[in-house]
């Protein structure tokens, strides 16, 4: 884990800032890193989906700030985290940033990294568990197999405004990849699932929307892909969700029983 040497201001210098990630929910998968930086932390800056029983392990002294992002209900927009954390770098010693899932994946851990070079903090990245391997893995879905899947592609399904790029290439993944693993896809499920369609993706190729993954009350929902959206309004099945779409979704049948418990997790 490397660490960017840090500058001073008026000969004080500011703290370190460790930018965690706490896996997709199960303390179980949290790393043994992440807990010993939660214990001795002075301030924990944290995201909305991160789980009860790891915030619990936050030391009881810390300071501790929600900064959590919900859809349609921003608590604060990311340049003012950027700064939080900062002005908290500043006055402390032991900033740890918790995010769920790892940072540098869809976590904007590169955005507030980059803010934190600039400001001559030091800043260090503990990798986290990312819901696009552990959350198929606790429905007994393989994202990969010898016989089915060499390719596994990891989308966000939620584009923010002004990016590098105005949107996915859905129809080139359609064609590249053999299991597509999407981020955050609820909401745009239905053009997501019509530009696959219209890439000659074929209409039962397999889908899996798993909730709440690793969670206690993880669900599953299994269709097609011409038929999930109609599915996933019968059910009323919302986010926070992971999709997989891709033969290897078949396997959740056979291995449903076989997936991990979460020795840690309560219920």
């Amino acid at each position: 884990m490397a660490s960017v040497a840090a500058n001073s201001d008026q000969g004080q210098p500011y703290g370190q800032v460790y930018l965690v990630g706490a896996g997709p929910g199960d303390p179980g998968l949290f790393t043994l890193r992440g807990k010993s930086l939660l214990e001795c932390a002075d301030v924990v800056i944290h995201d909305a989906l991160v789980s009860a029983p790891i915030l619990a392990m936050i030391n009881p002294q810390a300071v501790v700030i929600d900064a959590g992002k919900r859809r349609g209900r921003h608590s604060l927009a990311q340049e003012e985290i950027n700064q939080l954390i900062i002005d908290q770098a500043k006055d402390h010693a032991v900033v740890v940033r918790l995010k769920g899932g790892d940072p540098f994946v869809f976590g904007r851990g590169g955005e507030e990294m980059a803010a934190l070079v600039a400001a001559g903090i030091a800043v260090e990245v503990v990798p986290g568990i990312t819901a696009g391997v552990a959350v198929p893995a606790y429905a007994g879905i393989p994202i990969t197999h010898r016989s089915q899947s060499s390719s596994v592609t990891f989308v966000t399904g939620h584009e923010s405004a002004g990016k590098y790029r105005p949107k996915v290439n859905w129809r080139a993944l359609a064609q590249g990849s053999e299991t597509i693993v999407v981020y955050m896809g609820i909401h745009n499920l239905g053009p997501i699932t019509a530009e696959l369609l219209a890439a000659d993706l074929s209409p039962s190729t397999p889908v899996a929307l798993i909730r709440w993954g690793t969670y206690p009350q993880q669900e599953t929902l299994i269709g097609t892909l011409e038929a999930i959206v109609a599915q996933v309004a019968a059910a009323g099945f919302d986010a926070p969700a992971v999709a997989v779409i891709g033969a290897v979704v078949n396997w959740h049948d056979v291995f449903k029983h076989c997936r991990p418990t979460g020795t840690l997790w309560p219920g």
